[in-house]
């Protein structure tokens, strides 16, 4: 569901995808190649939200509060991310919660169910994990900084291939082989 609030809009990209069972409101915009998956909620009633060419926001994630999504960065499954920053091509592993002011470096991944706290800031190339979230160790050349690529591939499946079913009845078994 894409809606205006108090007189703004969201400004979408034509090659953004945003899936229908989304939730982007109000203030936000969704740049080039950058995706929204079913059940994430985008709402940007306080603040502009900005996701960046080829960021992507998953399934039942939060946006919310003036945040911008880096680009290429992701925001795994079920995770949040109020009023803060997420560099270029880093990850919100899913679950994890980023705070109000709070700056995730490019490249860098917290972990899953961590906790990044207000004002705090992730530097750049590196793990944290934890709530509050530590830097665990230092990553080089990472995987997880590509996944954003994985997604503006499949986010390009999905809208050209994807379609909503009416569900059907199944036909009683005849029995017979």
């Amino acid at each position: 569901m894409i809606r205006s609030f108090d007189g703004r809009e969201p400004t979408i990209a034509d090659s953004a995808y945003v899936d229908e069972r989304a939730v982007v409101i109000g203030n936000v915009t969704i740049e080039t190649d950058a995706s929204v998956w079913p059940g994430a909620v985008i709402r940007g009633d306080h603040g502009e939200i900005v996701l960046e060419e080829g960021a992507n926001v998953q399934d039942n994630a939060t946006v919310h509060e003036g945040s911008t999504i880096g680009p290429y960065a992701t925001v795994g499954h079920n995770a949040i991310v109020h009023a803060a920053t997420v560099g270029e091509r880093a990850m919100v592993g899913m679950g994890a919660i980023v705070l109000d002011r709070a700056t995730v470096g490019a490249e860098s991944l917290v972990a899953a169910n961590s906790v990044v706290t207000e004002d705090a800031t992730v530097p750049e190339s590196v793990l944290v994990v934890g709530a509050p979230a530590e830097v665990r160790k230092e990553v080089d050349d990472s995987p997880w900084a590509t996944a954003a690529d994985h997604y503006v591939e499949l986010a390009g499946r999905y809208a050209e291939t994807s379609e909503v079913l009416e569900r059907g009845t199944l036909e009683p078994d005849s029995g017979t082989d």
